[in-house]
């Protein structure tokens, strides 16, 4: 595949000791037993080369095609990054006041940034904002399933990537439109792949609808 094609992928991610961490396919995760409901299991749209899969995924699907499936070994340079020491913080426990009370495990957001509480001890509570995959070499199985060619299924994928349910998609000439609820910095998102990707849609409209509620 070369750069800007869209294609559907399946994968597994696992760590070093065999445990997945994230995966596409359902029959596997309950196999597995790392099922969740609130998981939607299938196919994932991506352009090549457009950020859309960490950079050692990214990369090898350059020397794949359609079906093709592969192993690969992402090192943390090309997967979730080094672990910074400097990241993991440790803050008075009164930061917490008029909050859950802290424990460890628990996810919490400074300032927009998430972190995963180590420890609290002798008032003072030591968190982690390191992605919990970064200093670790992952093990990949990832295949092609199929190449997208038709414009409005290039836009669906793109907006179901970023968690649209069932997006409306219809092209005029050189305009998308697209009937969706997005939060702006979404629209900007999408709409900038749709420009960049997507020969021939020079025009992007977000159509949005409100009926009237029944009594």
């Amino acid at each position: 595949m070369k750069k800007g094609d869209f294609i559907r992928v399946n994968y597994i991610g696992r760590l070093e000791s065999g445990e997945i961490f994230d995966l596409t396919d359902e029959a596997i995760a309950k196999k597995a037993k790392v099922f969740h409901d609130h998981v939607k299991y299938k196919p994932v749209t991506v352009i090549v080369g457009a950020g859309f899969l960490i950079p050692g995924l990214d990369k090898a699907l350059t020397d794949m095609k359609v079906g093709d499936k592969k192993t690969i070994d992402v090192k943390p340079e090309e997967g979730f990054g080094e672990r910074k020491a400097d990241l993991v913080r440790v803050v008075p426990k009164k930061y917490f006041e008029n909050q859950a009370e802290p424990k460890p495990g628990m996810i919490v957001d400074f300032s927009g940034m998430k972190g995963r509480i180590q420890s609290v001890e002798a008032g003072r509570v030591r968190i982690d904002f390191n992605n919990p995959l970064a200093g670790k070499i992952l093990k990949y199985e990832i295949e092609i399933t199929e190449e997208i060619q038709l414009p409005d299924e290039k836009i669906k994928g793109i907006l179901e990537f970023f968690g649209a349910e069932n997006p409306e998609v219809e092209i005029n000439k050189e305009e998308a439109n697209i009937k969706l609820k997005l939060p702006e910095e979404l629209k900007e998102k999408t709409g900038s792949l749709v420009l960049t990707f997507i020969e021939g849609i020079n025009k992007v409209n977000f159509i949005e609808s409100y009926a009237k509620k029944q009594n």
